[in-house]
């Protein structure tokens, strides 16, 4: 139980920095009139710190020759990432950060309930049901309840 409790937490502090971290890409993307920048300097940052994490595990690099079994498809999760990043900064000076977000997290879960009921992507089964849909609709709610006020 200990264990979940720090993953649990561990998730909700990778959330939370998101609205962070856009508003931050924001400031730079304004600095240099370009939101694209914004988000291609947060990726080489990203790159460089995931990079300096690796070597301080001391990671076997060796093993990268192992990616080739792996599909095609895998390689498109850094597009996808880019996408967001650079969507996301576009999105929150023009919507607000909350209703970005809250926009964000409904696309999340519309997509990750259709992942789950059929097992995509290698992930295990875990089939939609009525509070599942509960859940999905009280994000929906929550926002038109942004949107309105």
């Amino acid at each position: 139980m200990k264990g979940q409790i720090v993953l649990l937490i561990l998730a909700i502090a990778a959330g939370a920095v998101l609205p962070l971290q856009a508003g931050l890409n924001v400031q730079l993307g304004k600095s240099v009139h370009q939101p694209i920048f914004a988000a291609f300097a947060s990726f080489l940052i990203g790159t460089i710190a995931l990079l300096t994490y690796l070597l301080i595990l001391k990671f076997d690099f060796s093993t990268l020759g192992e990616t080739k079994s792996v599909s095609p498809l895998v390689w498109t999760a850094g597009v996808l990432g880019a996408f967001y990043v650079a969507a996301v900064i576009i999105l929150a000076p023009k919507l607000g950060v909350a209703l970005t977000f809250v926009l964000v997290v409904a696309g999340q879960m519309a997509v990750s309930l259709v992942v789950d009921h059929f097992g995509l992507l290698g992930l295990p089964v875990k089939h939609i049901n009525w509070q599942r849909l509960v859940g999905v609709l009280f994000l929906i709610l929550g926002v038109l309840l942004i949107r309105r006020f």
